[in-house]
């Protein structure tokens, strides 16, 4: 399995619950954080990367390949392109180079990663998991770059589905709504900024990909209040749906956002 962002969120739990469900399972771990010191075992191995350079991308995905046809050369192969991360406030703040590093990192090296990989897949048989978000299904004010990426990464993912298949490779575009990790505190949110009812922890959004990844599925939309939400704003014009949102989220910047 080889996974980005694996050191906290729902990258973590992806490893941790596969580990349980694999007991031999070896994981490969891209990130700049070091997950090692939360997890133990030798089967867990970290290839330092900072994901918003292009050039550490093919590095990384070069040092990983050699790795896995040495240590690891066959078996089918999970890629979980899990690593990204938003900005809360009207655009470009906090500031451009955060919007264009988010781009990079949303966009951007899910691109590069799997296509570098993509080879030793279709060789090997195996899973691409994209994890995109509810944000994919309409426009996001105060959150625009953000949400722009992850229906990005929702599309191209489903199109790259149909593109593999009948080939052994499988891809599954996976759709959060709010989720207790770090993501709200690096986008400019106090804790608690979503209501505790509409929150999922990433162990009950890792339980339920892996599920859908199970079952075949393309594309799936984590809990039934998300489906719901999704439902009624994926059928809206999108100029109305941007309206919406953007009073919705609104609320966020006038009320929990630290200054």
């Amino acid at each position: 399995m080889v996974v980005t962002g694996g050191s906290s969120g729902i990258g973590k739990s992806f490893i941790e619950l596969c580990g349980k469900l694999h007991a031999g399972l070896t994981v490969c771990n891209l990130s700049r954080r070091d997950p090692g010191k939360i997890f133990s075992g030798k089967r867990l191995n970290h290839f330092p990367c900072d994901l918003s350079r292009s050039a550490e991308v093919e590095r990384v995905a070069g040092a990983l390949g050699e790795f896995l046809q040495r240590e690891v050369p066959a078996g089918r192969v999970l890629l979980i392109n899990n690593s990204g991360f938003g900005a809360y406030g009207a655009f470009p703040e906090p500031n451009l180079a955060h919007q264009l590093e988010m781009i990079d990192v949303n966009v951007r090296a899910v691109v590069d990663l799997t296509g570098r990989l993509l080879p030793l897949l279709r060789e090997r048989g195996g899973a691409i998991v994209n994890v995109a978000s509810t944000a994919a299904f309409q426009p996001t004010a105060w959150m625009a770059t953000y949400g722009a990426t992850k229906a990005f990464l929702l599309h191209w993912s489903l199109a790259l589905n149909e593109e593999l298949r009948g080939r052994g490779v499988r891809t599954l575009a996976v759709c959060p709504g709010p989720t207790t990790t770090e993501f709200g505190r690096r986008a400019g949110l106090k804790p608690g900024s979503a209501p505790p009812m509409l929150s999922m922890t990433s162990e009950e959004v890792v339980g339920i990909s892996l599920r859908a990844l199970a079952a075949g599925r393309s594309q799936v939309v984590t809990g039934w209040k998300n489906k719901s939400y999704v439902a009624v704003s994926s059928r809206l014009p999108k100029p109305v749906a941007a309206r919406v949102g953007a009073k919705v989220l609104a609320q966020l910047r006038l009320k929990k956002v630290g200054r």
